[in-house]
């Protein structure tokens, strides 16, 4: 027979890694406590303490100026393709 993978939920994770990360409780301890494998919550530790510098630094500013760069450049092409197509519009009614 196969293993059943069980699915954790974002919260529980988020829980177990917060344990983690205090150290009051060994890697053995909290496998135990929470029914996870140590390299399970190993992993998601190093997750978690990666994604912490995200959340309080520059990245979101540098993510959202990023959009915003990315949105102008659109509404520029934009722009363009509609004059170019203006002005083919009056060739053509010349043309006619």
């Amino acid at each position: 027979m196969g293993t059943i993978h069980k699915r954790h939920s974002a919260e529980f994770k988020g829980k177990v890694a917060l344990e983690a990360i205090k150290e009051n409780n060994t890697l053995n301890e909290l496998a135990s406590k929470f029914g996870v494998h140590q390299g399970q919550i190993s992993l998601w530790k190093k997750l978690l303490l990666e994604a912490l510098p995200d959340i309080f630094g520059k990245a979101k500013q540098s993510k959202a100026m990023d959009f915003t760069k990315k949105l102008d450049e659109l509404h520029r092409i934009i722009g363009e393709v509609t004059v170019e197509r203006d002005w083919l519009k009056k060739k053509l009614q010349i043309l006619e």
